[in-house]
């Protein structure tokens, strides 16, 4: 079955879900390079921080869960303009080609700033979207049912796995910390970091592309069964941890008030995405979804505009956030800056050569986000319309 023309229509709430996600992840990551807190502690480690810097934390959990979920969604929607699975294979192949390219050479100079071989490598997003996406070139010949019931059965049981720790493997360590167990790896003298191990986020990407399919239904029928899965996943979650059993590798316990047990409830284990934290992240988000499709949006929309350029949008505001960074270090520090600022910061595991008062506010770091989204905005639109009125095969891997 072919997208009717009246399909674009349909992917403006694809659009709008990872537009706003795009949106929250820019406050997470302003937060990695300002926050004062983000230099000393984890603002999810309950001894240590407020409610408010959680809460900054925690909506962001939102951001790769949906990224995934919908780049398999729109996997599913482009095989079916007219192309061969054989084309839509190929395309998955290449476009995880080029985005592990674009994070061992573009990223890691914008977390870095510098060139230096002795700092962590990172492996971040654009790795594993891009090593689940030549995954998924070979799981798109499964049958859908199939495929669904995989992605299902290993988004479940892969906690199973919990409990087998890399340093069994020996030398074959590194491999058990790609596929599920995050940590640091040596490879030719280099320290190398990979956070998001390839078990869950794979299932997440292929449960994407089989939920595809519901787009394929009139608007009714989809919204009816995203609200009732949505809504289910997400009681679903409050049962299972409320149980506190066996869905995340750390229980939720009873803190020094109520709102900082409400914390603990909420604080789910995201390196690797734990059963609890899949089903409170993409259960809203589904819910979130479907009422994004009641509603008609403009192209200037800030969440249409950011979420049909996600990746011209993702690697910019990498660079302009730590560009602010820069700029605020010469601003406050003078040309002693010089001798820290161009490395990044603690937070992404950075040197020890920042000065111990280095970092903002919290209020401080919301307004740097405002900020690189009001910069972002206009070059985001023109790209959008530049992709719109344009037909080059190269603006599809952008």
């Amino acid at each position: 079955m072919a997208l009717s023309a009246k399909s674009t229509s349909r992917l403006a709430a694809i659009d709008a879900v990872r537009g706003f996600v795009m949106i929250i992840m820019a406050l997470d990551h302003t937060r990695d390079f300002f926050h004062y807190s983000a230099m000393h502690f984890s603002p999810t480690d309950l001894t240590q921080t407020t409610p408010v810097l959680f809460f900054t934390r925690w909506i962001t959990h939102f951001c790769l869960p949906v990224f995934m979920f919908a780049a398999g969604m729109g996997a599913f929607l482009f095989g079916q303009r007219n192309r061969t699975k054989g084309q839509l294979s190929w395309f998955l192949f290449t476009r995880g080609i080029w985005f592990v390219f674009l994070e061992l050479v573009v990223m890691q100079f914008s977390y870095d700033f510098t060139f230096s071989s002795q700092l962590v490598f990172l492996l971040l997003i654009l790795w594993i979207f891009g090593v689940c996406m030549m995954m998924l070139s070979v799981l798109v010949y499964i049958p859908v049912r199939l495929l669904a019931g995989l992605s299902i059965g290993a988004i479940m049981l892969h906690n199973l796995l919990d409990s087998i720790k890399a340093s069994s493997f020996g030398a074959g360590a590194w491999a058990w910390k790609l596929i599920h167990e995050p940590g640091i790896f040596t490879v030719a003298g280099r320290p190398v970091l990979t956070i998001y191990p390839i078990l869950p986020w794979v299932a997440v990407m292929s449960a994407g592309y089989c939920f595809g399919q519901i787009f394929l239904l009139e608007k009714p029928a989809r919204r009816r069964i995203m609200v009732r899965l949505g809504l289910a996943m997400t009681c679903a979650f409050v049962v299972l941890r409320a149980i506190n059993k066996y869905s995340d590798p750390f229980p939720w316990t009873h803190q020094k008030s109520a709102i900082f047990t409400v914390l603990s409830f909420l604080n789910c284990t995201k390196y690797p995405g734990s059963l609890d934290f899949l089903l409170m992240t993409l259960g809203p988000a589904i819910l979130l979804l479907a009422y994004f499709d009641s509603l008609d949006f403009k192209d200037a929309n800030p969440l249409i505009v950011f979420g049909r350029v996600p990746l011209f949008y993702f690697v910019l505001h990498f660079y302009l956030i730590h560009a602010f960074e820069v700029l605020a270090g010469f601003l406050r520090y003078g040309s002693s800056a010089a001798h820290f600022i161009f490395n990044p910061p603690p937070a992404m595991l950075g040197p020890e050569v920042f000065p111990p008062d280095f970092g903002y506010s919290l209020l401080v770091t919301y307004g740097v986000w405002l900020l690189v989204l009001v910069a972002l905005y206009p070059v985001c639109r023109w790209f959008a319309k530049f992709k719109a009125t344009h037909r080059d095969w190269w603006l599809s891997y952008l």
